[in-house]
């Protein structure tokens, strides 16, 4: 298990994560870089960048490919194509995880006392959004991939009401993992989205811990008075931070991950944090980095 963050794969940022002290990274925004749909030629750009990272003694934990909405009709053509080639680049890298919102069918009626529309149950449309995901999945077992979709609920106040991504529901995870029928899909583990459901994060992983292919390790914060007060569903009450911030409990966090059997790394996903972001960012990383790693076993 290795410790990182999240990374475009430019030269500059892989800069920034050496010397940070990181030794993996999740290799964010795919679609802008030269191993992109967009680009025939892609091999070549893939061979460049196994050769930068095997110098400095870099892994690629996942390609964070999609955290859009997949199943928008205005979107699912463009979702597919770049899907299609993340798997395959991941397949000719040997990188084992490409990360993902599996997306939502959104309806909505409208309510006549309220006169505003009201948005229809995510769990109505389950079976849809399995038969989108279903070929990918058949796709990147056939080429040694998985796919990890992260719970982002993607709601305001970071619930999921009138959201786009039906993982933002745990109880719509065993039965989509049911009807879909592949062990290649599983979960980008995020505790602070957890947290801000007020969801036992530890529990969540007892439960789900063999399903889980990729951690981000973000953290949060309940501010109780506020709660107490005001309720969930105010502005403030739940707040994202980098670890060492946050409520979660991270070294019970990776001893459930160990005892669930992980075989993937941790990668910091940081610019959340709404002190430690912008020009601290990098004092934030720096932060989470001393918290986590010391937790983490070493290869």
């Amino acid at each position: 298990m290795r410790l990182g963050m999240i990374s475009r794969c430019d030269a500059d940022a892989l800069d920034l994560v050496q010397r940070l002290g990181f030794r993996c990274f999740e290799w964010a925004r795919f679609e802008e870089s030269a191993c992109g749909s967009h680009n025939a030629d892609w091999r070549s750009a893939a061979d460049a960048l196994r050769e930068e990272t095997k110098r400095r003694d870099l892994r690629i934990t996942s390609i964070a490919v999609w955290y859009r909405n997949a199943l928008d009709p205005k979107q699912s053509d463009d979702a597919r194509r770049i899907l299609h080639r993340s798997i395959e680049v991941a397949a000719f890298l040997g990188i084992r995880t490409i990360a993902a919102f599996p997306g939502a069918v959104i309806e909505t009626t409208f309510n006549e006392r309220g006169g505003v529309p009201a948005f229809s149950q995510a769990e109505k449309f389950l079976a849809q959004v399995v038969d989108f995901w279903k070929p990918l999945a058949q796709h990147a077992r056939d080429s040694g991939v998985r796919i990890a979709f992260e719970h982002c609920p993607q709601g305001p106040w970071n619930l999921p009401s009138a959201h786009w991504n039906i993982f933002g529901q745990p109880a719509l995870w065993q039965p989509f993992f049911d009807a879909a029928g592949y062990d290649n899909l599983g979960i980008e583990w995020d505790a602070a989205h957890l947290i801000c459901q007020m969801i036992d994060p530890l529990q969540n992983l007892r439960e789900f811990g063999r399903r889980i292919f990729h951690v981000h390790a973000k953290d949060a914060w309940i501010n109780e008075p506020l709660l107490r007060r005001y309720g969930i569903c105010h502005p403030g009450v739940a707040e994202h931070r980098f670890p060492g911030f946050g409520q979660t409990n991270w070294a019970q966090v990776i001893h459930e991950l160990i005892r669930a059997g992980y075989d993937s790394d941790i990668n910091i996903e940081g610019w959340h944090d709404p002190i430690y972001r912008d020009h601290l960012e990098e004092t934030g990383l720096r932060i989470a980095r001393q918290t986590l790693e010391p937790l983490i076993p070493t290869e």
